[in-house]
């Protein structure tokens, strides 16, 4: 089942995360399928792919509660 996930990079104490499209069962920092944005909880930078996420959100990728809520706060996720 393919996820929408953070992947962590950066440095020590300092992170800085990918918004990817993963195999649910990979490892944290594995391969992604696709790359779809970034977010940096430091200075609440966000870059969010709209046409990438909306089109794998239709394939039925599933995104995590962090994921889902920072898509909601952009207003890429309606309820």
């Amino acid at each position: 089942m393919l996820k929408l996930r953070l992947k962590r990079n950066g440095r020590k104490r300092q992170p800085a995360y990918r918004l990817v499209i993963m195999e649910s069962t990979t490892r944290r920092n594995g391969r992604p399928v696709d790359e779809v944005g970034y977010y940096n909880p430091i200075t609440k930078e966000s870059y969010f792919n709209k046409e990438k996420i909306v089109k794998w959100l239709s394939y039925g990728v599933q995104p995590t509660e962090t994921v889902f809520q920072l898509l909601k706060k952009s207003n890429l996720i309606e309820i």
